[in-house]
C-alpha cells in the first residue's frame, strides 16, 4: 500500500495508486484520509514551542498511525504482514532520509509489517509563539487512563517529581484522565491530545499495532516545550507499563507475531532512543517498571490512599469500547489486570462482563486468551520457562536477559494464580 501524507498546501499529486493523507488538516475530499487536524491549535493555543524536529517526528508518527488502520490484513499472503511505501513530508528531509533505514527497522518491529518510508519537503512547523510558554515541570509521563500509567503517575509525584502528564484523549476514558492529573499532586499540567485520524475504506478492526509511536510522539513534543529542555538538559519521558505486557511472550506458537505486539518493548525503546538521539533531540524514553510484573506495581505504589481511591475506575480491557465501555474480564490485559489485583491482595471492584473465568463454556474457561495462558503455564511446567520463551527476549539489544526472563516468569505464575482460582485447568 502506498501513501503520501502532507500537509493540504502540499498540492497531491493525485496518483491512481496511493492515498493522499492530509496532515493537521481535514481531507477535502471523499477519497483521501487526514490525521492530527486539531494538534497544531492545541499547540498553539497553549503557547507552547516544540523542537522542529519533534514536529518532524509527529509527522511520522501521524502517517505511521494512519497506515496502521488503512492498511488490510486480510489482503496480505499470510493475512497479517502487511507492506507499506510512504511518503511523509517533515521540515528537515535531508535528515530524516539519512534515518530511513532505522526508521524502517522500529516500524518493522514494532507493527511486524514490511515498511519503505522516505521523507520530503513540505512539513513546516508553526510559528513559533512571540513569547512561548516554558513549562517547569522536571520530566514528562504519558497518562493513558490505565492502570499502569496511573501508578506511574503516583510514584512520580510521590518521590517528589513534577511530571508534565500527556494523554490521547480516547472516548470514554477522556474524563478519568483529567479526573487523575487533577487528583495527583495538587494537580498536574496537563496535555490532551487526539490524532483523529481517518482513512477512507478502514481496517475492521482497527489494527492497534502502531498505537505506542504516536503517544510517544506527543510526550516527545512535550518534553521539547519544558524550560529545563530550552536549558540544553536532558528531559525524561515516563512511559509506565509492566514488564509482562511490555514484553508481551507470545503464549502459544498461534499467538506470534502480530498477535503479541510490541508497543513497549524494551528493544522498541531502544530503536527510538537511537532515533532521538541522531536527530538531536535530548529526551530520555524510559519505563521504570521493566522488570516489575502488574501485581508488583500495585503492591509497591507508594500512593496506596489514592491507588486505593482510583485503581478499579482505570482502563485495561483491550476490548474495552466493543463491549459498551466495561472491561471483558477475559482478553490478556484483563487477565494481567485481574491477576494483579489478586498478587497484591487489593479488592478489585472492576465490574467484568465475564467475570466467572471457571464456566465449562467456550465464552469463558474456554476463551481462547483463557485457554492460551492455560496453555503456556502447561508447557512451561513442561519443558521449562526459558524454552517456552524462545525468541521473545533472545536479542543483543537486551544486554542480560535473565531478570526479563525472571519477570516473566513471575508474571506467568500471577496469571496461573487467578486461573487456579477459578478451576481453570
Amino acid at each position: 500500500m502506498k501513501l503520501i501524507c502532507a500537509p493540504k498546501g502540499h498540492g497531491f499529486k493525485g496518483s491512481s495508486n496511493a492515498l493522499d493523507v492530509v496532515l493537521y488538516g481535514h481531507a477535502d475530499r471523499p477519497t483521501r484520509g487526514s490525521a492530527g487536524a486539531a494538534i497544531k491549535d492545541e499547540i498553539v493555543g497553549c503557547n507552547l514551542h516544540p523542537a522542529p524536529r519533534a514536529w518532524d517526528f509527529l509527522s511520522l508518527a501521524l502517517a505511521v498511525t494512519t497506515a496502521d488502520l488503512a492498511g488490510h490484513r486480510t489482503a496480505s499472503p499470510d493475512g497479517w504482514t502487511r507492506e507499506f511505501e510512504m511518503e511523509v513530508a517533515v521540515a528537515d528531509p535531508a535528515f530524516w532520509n539519512k534515518q530511513r533505514k532505522l526508521v524502517n527497522h522500529l516500524l518493522g518491529f514494532l507493527t511486524t509489517d514490511i515498511w519503505n518510508v522516505s521523507f520530503i519537503d513540505g512539513g513546516l512547523p508553526p510559528k513559533p509563539p512571540r513569547k512561548p510558554l516554558l513549562p517547569s515541570e522536571d520530566c514528562v509521563s504519558l497518562l493513558s487512563g490505565g492502570l499502569d500509567s496511573f501508578i506511574g503517575n503516583l510514584d512520580l509525584v510521590a518521590s517528589g517529581r513534577r511530571p508534565f502528564a500527556v494523554s490521547q484523549t480516547v472516548r470514554g476514558d477522556a474524563e478519568n484522565q483529567c479526573t487523575f492529573a487533577k487528583v495527583m499532586g495538587g494537580g498536574l499540567r496537563h496535555l490532551q491530545i487526539n490524532h483523529n485520524s481517518e482513512v477512507p475504506n478502514p481496517e475492521t478492526p482497527s489494527s492497534q499495532r502502531a498505537r505506542s509511536l504516536i503517544f510517544i510522539s506527543y510526550g516527545i513534543l512535550a518534553a521539547t516545550t519544558l524550560k529545563q529542555y530550552h536549558a540544553e538538559s536532558v528531559v525524561t519521558l515516563y512511559v509506565c507499563e509492566n514488564g509482562f505486557i511490555s514484553i508481551n511472550p507470545p503464549l502459544t506458537d498461534m499467538r506470534l507475531g502480530s498477535l503479541s505486539t510490541r508497543t513497549t518493548h524494551p528493544v522498541f525503546f531502544g530503536l527510538i532512543q537511537q532515533l532521538l538521539d541522531s536527530a538531536g533531540l535530548h529526551v530520555s524514553v524510559e519505563n521504570p517498571y521493566q522488570l516489575k510484573t502488574k501485581g508488583e506495581m500495585l503492591r509497591d505504589c507508594a500512593d496506596k490512599r489514592l491507588l486505593s481511591d482510583h485503581a478499579c475506575e482505570t482502563t485495561s480491557c483491550g476490548r474495552y469500547l466493543q463491549y459498551g465501555y466495561k472491561h471483558c474480564g477475559r482478553c490478556v490485559p484483563c487477565l494481567v489486570r485481574r491477576a494483579a489485583f489478586r498478587a497484591a491482595g487489593m479488592n478489585d471492584t472492576t465490574k467484568y462482563v465475564f467475570k466467572d473465568l471457571g464456566r465449562d463454556d467456550k465464552d469463558y474457561a474456554g476463551f481462547d486468551d483463557i485457554r492460551s495462558v492455560a496453555m503456556a503455564r502447561a508447557e512451561v511446567k513442561e519443558e521449562g520457562l526459558e524454552r517456552w520463551l524462545g525468541t521473545a527476549v533472545s536479542t543483543t539489544l537486551l544486554g542480560d536477559v535473565a531478570p526479563l526472563q525472571a519477570m516473566v516468569g513471575r508474571g506467568l505464575d500471577e496469571l496461573g494464580s487467578l486461573l487456579s482460582f477459578y478451576g481453570v485447568k
